[in-house]
């Protein structure tokens, strides 16, 4: 991105994170690690490439421990204790080789039925719960564990010498701890095997995706600093940033460091896309209110665009993610309306919580409490908008899902307050109409619009 005079676009109703203006402690800006950690989740090689590393560096430690352990033994002539250590890992010798020869086979097949379940799971579900796959903590362990299993098992097979019953007088090493080591390997790396084909045959099941999507977008949600609609006018619009690297997503905000740079420059910042928007090149990203444009070198890396949405600053992503699942059920193809009743149950819970969140621009401050950055969030009618607009196109003839959805927008209802109430009425009218149209018999229609938590039962 680069700074460029000119006109800006025009500036969104204002809105406060947090406390007011006139507090003595504004809220301080989220913590740029936050997005760090984020990406560092969405990849699947570092655990791996780490454990490695860790396993050549344990074998390194221990092939010198083991062969401290030889020489004083030998200084102290006890060559019986010497004796029982040979012993144990000429035992050991045998479960280390095996090891070592099959860990790779092993890994390459539970990987590869792992990877069909998550296709099917996709081609089920959405194809978005693959990232729940890359992002598990328990796939990404399992596989750490699996590497450094086979390489400290090679590893230690170089440190072994002599014939199968080696002359302790003569011996220079004795890999003890690493035979120890590696025996505890085999064992952790068979609890996570069932650990890991318990969390794989979840993520098969449609109640726990639904669930895991559930809690990151309510996670996310905490996570969102409050808004108000009547915060401090912007000044006049002097100049915006472009965005100059490839097309993409924006998935984050590293909100600290454009505060920083406002602050500095003396001007307020204000995001033009919101996040989850498609840019290409040579679009606004930034609107700069009351002077220049900060430098291009403290405005790089802000604003990460990717290849798909992230959930930790989009809560929104969540609503899209039941919504595609609750589509696919409907269609023709698969036609499954109980899973699209678990989305409903779960879109139902997220908005339960945001009815009665503040869902306005957000003016993010520096620590004097001047505003810097101010963002645009979707707001309540947005959000019930994503979760029962094309689901409601789509379940005008299944009457399991249109009682569903007309208890859920009941009880939305009952939690709303009054100026949340106009577009879930708006849309029990239309749901109301779209059954009357799609249902001839009034009988039917009686049936179809009644409501129901669990749709039919």
């Amino acid at each position: 991105m680069r700074g460029k005079s000119g006109p800006s676009g025009t500036s969104g109703p204002g809105g406060i994170s947090g406390p007011s203006g006139t507090s003595a402690h504004p809220p301080r800006p989220p913590r740029a690690l936050t997005s760090l950690r984020e990406r560092l989740r969405d990849t699947f090689w570092l655990a791996p490439a780490a454990g490695l590393v860790g396993a050549f560096v344990l074998w390194l430690v221990l092939s010198e421990l083991d062969t401290r352990i030889v020489a004083h033994l030998q200084k102290e002539g006890a060559y019986e204790e010497l004796r029982d250590l040979l012993t144990f890992a000429a035992d050991a010798r045998t479960i280390v080789t095996t090891v070592s020869a099959a860990m790779m086979t092993f890994i390459g097949v539970v990987f590869s039925i792992s990877l069909v379940a998550v296709q099917m799971a996709s081609g089920q579900l959405t194809p978005r719960v693959v990232r729940i796959f890359v992002r598990s903590r328990i796939s990404k362990l399992t596989l750490t564990v699996f590497l450094a299993t086979f390489a400290f098992s090679l590893l230690a097979l170089t440190s072994y010498e002599g014939g199968p019953q080696p002359d302790p007088r003569r011996v220079m090493s004795a890999p003890f701890l690493q035979s120890l080591l590696t025996l505890g390997l085999v064992g952790l790396s068979l609890l996570l095997f069932v650990a890991y084909v318990s969390s794989t045959l979840r993520l098969m099941q449609v109640g726990p995706v639904l669930d895991h999507i559930t809690r990151e977008a309510l996670r996310a949600l905490a996570r969102q600093p409050a808004g108000a609609a009547d915060g401090p006018p912007l000044g006049p619009g002097t100049a915006h940033v472009v965005h100059r690297e490839e097309a993409g997503v924006v998935r984050d905000v590293a909100v600290a460091r454009l505060v920083r740079a406002a602050r500095r420059r003396g001007v307020v910042l204000r995001l033009v896309p919101r996040i989850g928007d498609f840019v290409v090149p040579g679009t606004p990203v930034l609107a700069v209110h009351g002077g220049a444009a900060p430098t291009r070198y403290a405005l790089r890396h802000t604003v990460s665009v990717g290849v798909e949405r992230a959930l930790h600053q989009d809560p929104a992503f969540g609503l899209r993610q039941l919504s595609d699942i609750a589509l696919r059920a409907l269609s023709s193809s698969v036609n499954d309306p109980t899973t699209a009743v678990q989305c409903l149950d779960r879109i139902v819970q997220f908005l339960a919580v945001a009815v009665r969140m503040p869902l306005a621009p957000l003016h993010h401050r520096d620590r004097r409490g001047a505003v810097r950055l101010v963002q645009v969030v979707p707001g309540w009618t947005d959000l019930v908008d994503l979760a029962f607009e094309e689901i409601r196109w789509c379940a005008a003839a299944s009457p399991q899902v249109t009682r569903r959805l007309l208890a859920g927008l009941d009880d939305l209802l009952l939690l709303a307050p009054e100026e949340r109430r106009e577009p879930l009425l708006r849309h029990r009218a239309l749901l109301v109409e779209a059954v009357e149209r799609t249902v001839p018999e009034a009988a039917a229609r009686a049936f179809a619009l009644h409501p129901d938590r669990q749709g039919i039962g």
